[in-house]
């Protein structure tokens, strides 16, 4: 169950459709309100902002429900109107544009029923820039590996409370490559240089949690060494080379707050529990009915990122590198052998033990992959994975990579 509440906007939905719940583990779904709900950040960054809207969703189904050909746009104290667009499943501002310090920004919505939503008047925060972000190697339960810490000050001491996401990106090298690949041509396999990249690809994931502090109860504010991700020396992603791109959002105390319930509610575990988490309100409600529910916050926060690479050695040069992220042994043993070798002949012999075949369906159905051996006319195939890295992950090189 936590995984289908793990630190999102829809998370809240499902906690809003059984708020009346009081007994553990009789989850009755009689009770289901439709309940819109919102995710708006407006930041400095001059650029296409994104809102996107979307209804409470049941046990029963797997995803929230996209609350389509809605009006949406934001407006600020001195008129200007920034459209949003419908795009995919999220709204897209029509222009490009950032909040700017000492306006007051406010978000409207006009959905396909005739429903109307306003969010409070918002300020931008204090424009506060990421001082570093920085690899730490450590042990950690008793697990070694890197810590990536962000540090940041605001020597006005007006910023305080501090959000933040990342990007990860990494390198994948598969082991298994070949120069040449197999080409199977009705029942014969031929071989022929290899005309795209398959050896080196780029995967990439984002953060999924919430990562909040804050500098109220200090003297000065600093985020000091700020754990934003753990990750293990075993862990595949940083087999090769690795890079993370922290962001930083500087909130207000209302938007803080909002989000530390979030987190709450989110890392509760179980929402079958005999905790109420109830109902909370965030900055957005219903100019037709005061009194109906809607989840989610309009924030206008400062944002800062800061990106860094490290390779495995970097940090770890006396420590064999992680697994690859499939098996792929690089020595045969014999018990495997049939997983691994075929018999490249065509035989149509009821005792032959020629498999031409199959290593024709294998390779055409992008299940296996060629790999050289001296054992001819036996091929090796390897699951694809461990030959083309491109069967799970981009060869296209990141524009922000730096090797």
């Amino acid at each position: 169950m936590k995984k289908i509440l793990l630190y999102s906007f829809p998370a809240i939905a499902l906690l809003a459709s059984i708020f009346s719940c009081t007994t553990p583990y009789n989850y009755q779904n009689n009770d289901f309100e439709d309940v819109i709900i919102v995710e708006a950040t407006l930041t400095n960054e001059y650029k296409n902002h994104e809102v996107k809207i979307s209804r409470t969703y049941s046990l029963e189904e797997s995803f929230p429900q996209f609350e389509s050909q809605a009006t949406v746009n934001v407006t600020d104290d001195l008129g200007n109107k920034y459209d949003f667009a419908e795009v995919g499943s999220s709204y897209v501002s029509a222009v490009k544009f950032q909040a700017v310090p000492e306006r007051q920004y406010q978000l409207h919505i006009l959905t396909k029923n005739g429903r109307t939503y306003v969010s409070t008047t918002e300020k931008l925060t204090t424009q506060t820039q990421i001082a570093s972000v920085i690899p730490n190697v450590i042990t950690k339960d008793g697990i070694p590996g890197v810590q990536i810490e962000v540090n940041s000050s605001d020597p006005t001491n007006t910023s305080r409370y501090y959000r933040y996401k990342y990007d990860e990106t990494y390198k994948v090298v598969a082991p298994m490559w070949n120069a040449e690949e197999a080409i199977p041509a009705g029942n014969i396999v031929s071989f022929r240089p290899r005309t795209t990249e398959a050896r080196t690809c780029y995967s990439d994931q984002k953060s999924n949690e919430i990562l909040l502090t804050g500098t109220n109860d200090l003297s000065e504010d600093r985020v000091s060494n700020f754990p934003v991700k753990f990750i293990s020396s075993k862990d595949p992603m940083i087999r090769n080379r690795y890079s993370i791109l922290v962001k930083q959002y500087v909130q207000s105390l209302a938007a803080h707050t909002y989000y530390e319930t979030l987190k709450e509610i989110s890392d509760n575990g179980s929402i079958l529990s005999q905790t109420q988490p109830g109902f909370f309100r965030g900055n957005i409600s219903s100019v037709d009915n005061p009194r109906e529910k809607v989840i989610g916050f309009f924030e206008v926060s400062s944002y800062s990122e800061k990106r860094i690479f490290f390779n495995f050695t970097d940090l770890f040069p006396k420590t064999s590198p992680p697994e690859y992220q499939y098996y792929c042994p690089a020595v045969i043993p014999e018990f495997e052998a049939g997983n691994f070798y075929f018999n490249n002949c065509y035989s149509t012999s009821p005792n032959s033990t020629c498999q031409g075949p199959t290593i024709v369906e294998l390779i055409e159905s992008r299940a296996r992959v060629f790999f050289p051996t001296q054992e001819l006319p036996k091929l090796i195939l390897y699951t694809i994975q461990c030959g083309d890295c491109t069967s799970f992950s981009s060869n296209i090189k990141p524009s922000f990579w730096i090797d």
